[in-house]
C-alpha cells in the first residue's frame, strides 16, 4: 500500500519499481538483440546538451523547444538543456568525433531517459525512456524500410499484435515551400475554426497545424491540401520506392497524408507505429492514441550543425508506453532468476563460512537465496518456504567444525549431511533430477 511522506517524486516523474523492471529489461533486451543483428553499435551521449543544439536542430518553433524543455544556466553562463530526444545529440556526436570519415552507413543505437515538460497522463511522463536507432550516410529508401522493419519486428517479438505503420512524405526544401504556401492559404480562410495554438502555428510553421490533436482542428485538416500531391520528382521517387519496399516485406502500413511529426529537421519519410488493440483501450479510457514508435528521415540536420549534408534516418520506441502495454496484456517480461536453493546459517562462524559458500554457488550459476541477518532457523526455514525453493542448506557450528553441511529437501523434510566441498556438485546433481 502506498504511503504518504514528506517527499514524493516530482510531478510527471516516476519510480520504476522492482516488479516493473522485467518489462523494461525485456524491451531493451529485444531491441539490442535486433540492433546488433543488423550491425548497429551502441552510443551513449550526455543527458545535458547545449540548448542551441535543440533550438537549431529540433526547431525553435516546435512544442519541444518552446514549451517542453528543462533548461538551466551554469555558473559559467552556459545555457544547457536536459535532452528531450536523442537524435540531435547523436548527430552532434557523429559530427564532433569525425564519424563522417568512417565506412558508411554508420549505424548507431542508444537507450536512456529523456525529459519533456508536458501534461502527465497515462503512459506519458516528464521523464521517460527511449530506445533509438539512427543511420547516417544512406539516402536509399531501403534503409527507411529496414529501420521500420526493425521497429516492427521489435514490437512483434514483444508479442504486440494488430500493429499498423502510418507513413507519409513531407518533401524537402525543393517542394515543401510551395506546399506550405498552399496550406497557409487554406488555413487562413478557416483560422476562426482553429484552436489558439494553431492560430499561432499558422504564423510560425503551418505544417505544425497538421500535427494538432484538437478535434476541431482535425475537422478543418480533413479537407486540407495533401503534400503527396505536390512532391518534387526526387521526393516522389523516394516515397514510391519506400512503399514498394514495404509491400515486399508484407508490413501492414497505411498512408496518412497529414502525418508530419512535430520536429523541424524531418525530410521525406515520416512514420509512426501503433497497436490498434492498445489504442482502442486507451481511447475507451479517455486517453488520446499514442504511437509506440515514431521517426523519419533527416537529411539536413548535420548541415544545420555546420557539417556537410549527410542523409540520415532514425526513430525511437517509447519504452514506458510499450512496457505498460506489455503489462496490460500480460505479455512475457524478462525471466527473473528464481532461487532454487536457500542457505540457512546458525551463528557467527557459519555466517563467515556462508559468504564464501554463496560465492561458490554464484560461480556455478546456481541461484541461491539467504538471510544472513537472521539467526533463527525457524525464521529462515519460513523464508525458504515462502521462496518455494527445492532445497535448504543448513550450516551450524557443528557442521563448520566437521566440514559438512545439511541438505534439507523442502517438500518432504528429508535431510542428509554431506561434505562441504561436495555440496555444490551434489545440489547440481539433485536439481537436474527435478
Amino acid at each position: 500500500m502506498a504511503r504518504k511522506s514528506k517527499f514524493q517524486a516530482p510531478t510527471g516523474m516516476h519510480d520504476i519499481l522492482p516488479e516493473d523492471q522485467p518489462y523494461y529489461q525485456r524491451v531493451f533486451q529485444v531491441g539490442e538483440e535486433i540492433a546488433q543483428f543488423y550491425g548497429f553499435q551502441r552510443i551513449e551521449t550526455p543527458i545535458l546538451e547545449n540548448l542551441e543544439l535543440y533550438e537549431k536542430g529540433t526547431g525553435a518553433s516546435t512544442d519541444i523547444v518552446e514549451k517542453q524543455m528543462f533548461t538551466l544556466k551554469t555558473k559559467g553562463g552556459d545555457m544547457l538543456a536536459l535532452r528531450p530526444e536523442f537524435t540531435p545529440g547523436i548527430a552532434r556526436a557523429y559530427f564532433e568525433h569525425g564519424m563522417v570519415d568512417r565506412p558508411h552507413p554508420v549505424k548507431l543505437y542508444a537507450t536512456g531517459p529523456v525529459f519533456r515538460y508536458e501534461h502527465p497522463q497515462s503512459g506519458r511522463y516528464r521523464q521517460f525512456h527511449q530506445f533509438n536507432l539512427e543511420v547516417f550516410g544512406e539516402q536509399s529508401a531501403a534503409i527507411d524500410a529496414q529501420v521500420i522493419q526493425m521497429f516492427y519486428s521489435m514490437l512483434s517479438d514483444l508479442k504486440f499484435s494488430h500493429l499498423i505503420i502510418e507513413v507519409n512524405s513531407i518533401g524537402d526544401s525543393q517542394c515543401r515551400p510551395y506546399y506550405k504556401k498552399l496550406l497557409a492559404n487554406y488555413f487562413r480562410t478557416r483560422q476562426n475554426a482553429l484552436c489558439a495554438d494553431c492560430k499561432r502555428r499558422l504564423r510560425i510553421n503551418v505544417l505544425r497545424v497538421l500535427d494538432c490533436k484538437e478535434e476541431k482542428c482535425q475537422r478543418v485538416r480533413a479537407q486540407a491540401p495533401q503534400i503527396i500531391d505536390h512532391l518534387c520528382d526526387e521526393c516522389k521517387r523516394h516515397f514510391r520506392s519506400l512503399l514498394e519496399f514495404l509491400d515486399e516485406t508484407d508490413l501492414p502500413y497505411h498512408l496518412d497524408p497529414y502525418l508530419v511529426r512535430g520536429l523541424d529537421y524531418y525530410t521525406k519519410t515520416v512514420f509512426e507505429i501503433f497497436s490498434e488493440r492498445l489504442a482502442q483501450q486507451e481511447q475507451e479510457g479517455g486517453v488520446s492514441r499514442n504511437a509506440l514508435v515514431a521517426g523519419g528521415r533527416y537529411d539536413n540536420l548535420l548541415k544545420l550543425y555546420g557539417g556537410k549534408e549527410v542523409p540520415a534516418f532514425g526513430g525511437a520506441v517509447g519504452v514506458e508506453r510499450v512496457a505498460e502495454g506489455m503489462r496490460r496484456f500480460g505479455f512475457p517480461a524478462v525471466h527473473e532468476i528464481v532461487p532454487r536453493v536457500f542457505l540457512a546459517q546458525l551463528g557467527d562462524l557459519p555466517k563467515k563460512k556462508s559468504i564464501r559458500l554463496i560465492e561458490e554457488f554464484r560461480k556455478a550459476r546456481i541461484p541461491l537465496a539467504e538471510s544472513l541477518g537472521r539467526d533463527s532457523l525457524r525464521a529462515q526455514l519460513a523464508r525458504a518456504d515462502k521462496l518455494e525453493v527445492q532445497y535448504t542448506l543448513i550450516l551450524g557450528q557443528r557442521e563448520v567444525l566437521d566440514n559438512t553441511i545439511v541438505i534439507r529437501r523442502m517438500d518432504t523434510g528429508e535431510q542428509e549431511t554431506v561434505p562441504s566441498e561436495r555440496v555444490v556438485e551434489e545440489i547440481r546433481r539433485r536439481l537436474k533430477k527435478i
